[in-house]
């Protein structure tokens, strides 16, 4: 089973689905890529998901170009500008789906409020892809 992660920058939103993903199956093949991949991982994300035992800080922010020529069992977006820019992703790719999240980088206001936003979007993304797991691949 392989799973390709996409969204815009690949430093949030989709690094910490990969990370749920991966968790919940180690034998799933997942991997995560932007469309405009950003280079790095947003630290915030990075310590959200270490804060419940989910260490990703030894993730890529690849670009999807790296992707394109191979097989996918799923291909799934996590935001609304990596599902406009791959309507046709150009692969080999069984299921395409889109399970959208807010992007809690553009979160403005005390820091206190700004973390809370990561929480609320890591928690949503744990239920969005355990749901996904619980009926696609399990």
């Amino acid at each position: 089973m392989r799973v390709l992660i996409l969204c815009t920058g690949n430093s949030c939103r989709s690094q910490m689905a990969h990370g749920f993903l991966q968790s919940f199956d180690k034998d799933i093949e997942v991997y995560s890529a932007g469309t405009e991949a950003s280079g790095k991982l947003n630290a915030k994300a990075v310590q959200v998901m270490s804060e419940i035992g989910i260490d990703i800080s030894g993730h890529t922010s690849d670009s999807v170009q790296k992707y394109l020529g191979e097989k996918w069992d799923y291909v799934i977006t996590v935001c609304g500008g990596a599902n406009e820019s791959c309507p046709a992703f150009m692969g080999d790719v069984k299921h395409r789906l889109h399970i959208g999240f807010d992007d809690p980088s553009h979160a403005e206001g005390t820091d206190e409020f700004i973390m809370s936003e990561f929480h609320r979007v890591r928690d949503e993304i744990k239920d969005g892809f355990y749901k996904f797991y619980s009926e696609n691949i399990k």
